[in-house]
């Protein structure tokens, strides 16, 4: 009982952060390409806690952003869409340093796509204007994920950090040794 009781302040308490975060606008050198910090961190979050984890706080987050009029229907559309598409990379390939760098981008690229979807507007603008958006959240999602990690650890919800799992490599491991060339071995 108590350890759930403690995973519903962990996710509570991720749900805070990535409300807070998405508050947070960072200026474009263009205008309307800014960075939204609540993309990087949401990435980290999901590479230190786990998809499940990752995917209530974000719903959470979302409602409480729609509640207090921080965001609308269609932000919400877009922020969900950004939220199953860099989790969904994450739980399909792991969570190492590498997948995490390409989720944020593959979400923002996802979420462009429903917004153009619902506005009508040119997918190619929509996506130019979000490149340095996908670059931000690529540089910035490293420092994130060690300082969630470390987080984690320093406010004693440890047992909730998922351990690092690559999914190619253990694809890779597994099928290593099957093939033309692994028979030599298995005849000695």
């Amino acid at each position: 009982m108590a350890q759930k009781t403690k995973e519903m302040a962990l996710i509570s308490l991720l749900a805070a952060v990535i409300t807070v975060a998405g508050l947070l606008r960072l200026p474009g050198v263009i205008p309307g390409t800014e960075f939204q910090l609540s993309a990087p961190v949401a990435v980290a979050i999901g590479a230190v806690f786990g998809f499940r984890r990752y995917l209530i706080s974000g719903v959470l987050s979302s409602f409480v952003s729609l509640a207090l009029g921080f965001q609308n229907i269609l932000n919400v559309a877009v922020a969900m869409t950004f939220r199953v598409a860099a989790g969904g990379v994450m739980l399909l390939l792991g969570n190492t340093f590498l997948v995490a760098v390409l989720a944020g981008p593959v979400g923002t690229f996802c979420a462009r796509l429903v917004l153009a979807l619902f506005t009508g507007t040119n997918v190619w603008v929509l996506l130019l204007a979000a490149l340095p958006g996908m670059a931000y959240t690529a540089v910035a999602v490293l420092p994130l994920i060690r300082l969630t990690g470390y987080l984690a650890k320093a406010g004693g919800f440890s047992e909730f950090v998922i351990p690092k799992r690559s999914v190619l490599r253990q694809i890779f491991l597994k099928n290593r040794g099957k093939g033309e060339g692994a028979s030599w071995r298995n005849t000695a």
